[in-house]
């Protein structure tokens, strides 16, 4: 008898489960609904000097035709951290997202900073690359001998 009442616990979770699928994919997406459009998703640093200001901006426009409201963008990491408008951006207009990155560590950067919005693509990652590299040490200046001075004798 309980196998019987869990098999049919269990179908019935089953046909619910496939019920609920079915009806989030029958919504259709709003026509109105506002759309992220970025003049680039990487930027590339290139070689960075360790400590030196690793800023780029991502601009984007909204091609909707409702305001678009981006919520808090996500880095990948601690040592990249995103500013991005707090304010809709109404329809035709563009704005950016200013991303730092802590030049400290040599070595690679690929981070990845994920963007969420109410836009008809919610979810747009951004990524930026490059390579830090050691400050160059510097020079200190070399002892000179002149051996055609005179020594001071006092």
């Amino acid at each position: 008898m309980r196998k019987v009442i869990f098999s049919f616990v269990l179908l019935f979770f089953a046909a619910f489960t496939l019920h609920a699928q079915d009806n989030a994919q029958a919504a259709p997406p709003d026509p109105n609904a506002p759309e992220i459009a970025f003049d680039k998703t990487v930027h590339d640093y290139g070689t960075v000097v360790q400590g030196a200001d690793a800023t780029c901006e991502f601009k984007f426009t909204n091609t909707g035709k409702e305001p678009l409201i981006l919520s808090k963008p996500v880095s990948s990491c601690g040592c990249t951290v995103p500013t991005w408008p707090q304010e809709p951006v109404l329809p035709g207009k563009s704005d950016v997202i200013k991303v730092t990155y802590s030049t400290h560590n040599i070595g690679p950067i690929n981070k990845t900073i994920t963007v969420n919005s109410n836009a008809k693509t919610a979810r747009v990652v951004l990524s930026i690359k490059g390579n830090v590299v050691a400050k160059p040490a510097e020079k200190v200046p070399e002892k000179t001998n002149d051996n055609g001075s005179t020594p001071i004798n006092k």
